[in-house]
């Protein structure tokens, strides 16, 4: 990948300045995250209380957390949460004790063989507290009695998350999913935000055929609460992509809806295919990020997941090494780019019919094989429109024609164009 300016350093900008806040699946690291990319993009919050019921779940108590740290025999602090998010234990209840190193040792959680490195843990739906450390850390703790102070508050309050629309020609409507619940962690949450605002904003530069809605929620529960919120209007949607891990530099995966067949696990699969980028094509798991809400069987939204390198598949992953430096502007524009050519091909895939089916019809009387005259690639152009018009059945897509013909999607839709503006096929 060359060099990026533009919607890439922007995007990594983004990351950076989003990276120290403390977030989790409720509170004011939420809404300071939305807070900020509602300076990009408008967006509209919404706000369910504690003990709403989503489906089979409960809105849970709102967390949040103002300072943390363990201080040794000294008075000096060997874990601060002011230095770093990923210090506390996700969701960890009010502490204020003095305890031995052998007590304290219970409530500590390092990662032995990544000893310079922090882990992320949470605790969301059991109460209880901890800190995360490095092991070279842990290592270096004389014994003694050690100061324990979390300053948080579990309370009934607010789950948040947001939208932004962009308006298309139809209301059908193309889903857009990321997660803003993980604290200090740049790929695995920040890169899917950041390249989904881009997105967000080159699409509102167009007119899609499409409606576009960029759901921004808190990971499980945020995506199940706008589901059991928006039963009633599923049926608009179309198609769906949950984005993560969207800027390390390894290649793309795309993981597949549940269907397996739905029309964006095809065209995912063509557009990273004729990009000849890196790129794998996994088959659907009831594990991993959103998906598996949307997808669940009692919707089957035809929602597939986009990702570099996928969940737990890199030794950063869920760790203080998932820092701004990780991820690139080169990478995550990269994403943004598959993304848009996917959109683009979604948008413009449409079935046509043939007006005139009966024997083919006379080109050159319409100006059709004149229009071409000078192109160097009037014979394919040609053909493009004899495919075009032999499968405008009513039921193959232009993307299928692409993909019998072995025609570029592009001249595929030039040539729909041309036939739909001299009367020979409708969609």
């Amino acid at each position: 990948m060359a060099p990026v300016t533009g919607p890439g350093e922007e995007m990594h900008d983004l990351v950076r300045r989003l990276y120290p806040i403390c977030r989790s699946i409720t509170g004011d690291g939420v809404r300071a995250t939305l807070d900020i990319i509602g300076e990009h993009i408008p967006l509209t919050v919404h706000e369910v209380p504690t003990g709403t019921r989503v489906l089979d779940w409960t809105v849970p108590q709102e967390w949040n957390i103002r300072d943390a740290y363990i201080a040794d025999p000294t008075g000096h602090r060997v874990v601060d949460f002011a230095a770093s998010s990923l210090h506390v234990l996700g969701y960890s209840v009010p502490v204020s004790a003095t305890m031995p190193l052998a007590e304290l040792r219970e409530h500590l959680h390092t990662l032995p063989d990544r000893p310079a490195w922090v882990p992320y843990r949470t605790s969301y739906y059991r109460p209880t507290w901890g800190f995360c450390l490095a092991q070279n850390t842990l290592d270096a703790l004389p014994d003694g009695d050690y100061e324990v102070r979390i300053d948080s508050t579990l309370a009934d309050g607010h789950l948040s998350y947001a939208e932004h629309v962009v308006p298309g020609r139809v209301a059908d409507e193309v889903i857009v999913s990321c997660h803003v619940c993980h604290p200090s962690l740049a790929n695995d949450n920040l890169a899917g935000i950041a390249v989904a605002v881009q997105l967000a904003r080159a699409l509102a530069r167009e007119t899609p055929w499409y409606t576009y809605r960029f759901l921004f929620a808190p990971g499980t529960i945020g995506a199940i609460t706008w589901l059991a919120r928006n039963a009633e209007r599923l049926d608009r949607v179309r198609h769906g992509l949950v984005l993560a891990c969207a800027g390390d530099r390894g290649g793309l995966t795309y993981k597949r809806s549940r269907r397996g067949d739905a029309e964006i696990d095809r065209v995912m699969r063509y557009v990273l295919e004729t990009s000849e980028r890196p790129h794998r094509i996994a088959e659907f798991t009831p594990y991993g990020y959103d998906e598996r809400q949307f997808c669940s069987p009692g919707f089957d939204l035809g929602v597939g997941s986009l990702t570099r390198t996928p969940y737990a598949g890199y030794p950063e992953y869920h760790t203080s090494a998932d820092d701004p430096d990780f991820v690139s502007p080169e990478a995550m524009a990269d994403t943004l780019a598959v993304c848009r050519e996917a959109c683009a091909v979604l948008d413009a895939n449409r079935r046509y019919v043939n007006l005139s089916p009966y024997g083919e019809p006379q080109l050159g009387r319409r100006g059709l094989y004149e229009s071409l005259g000078g192109r160097s690639d009037a014979q394919q152009a040609q053909m493009a429109m004899l495919w075009v018009l032999s499968l405008a059945d009513g039921e193959n897509g232009l993307l299928d024609v692409a993909e019998r013909s072995g025609l570029p999607f592009d001249t595929v839709v030039a040539a729909a164009d041309a036939l739909a503006a001299a009367g020979l096929i409708k969609a």
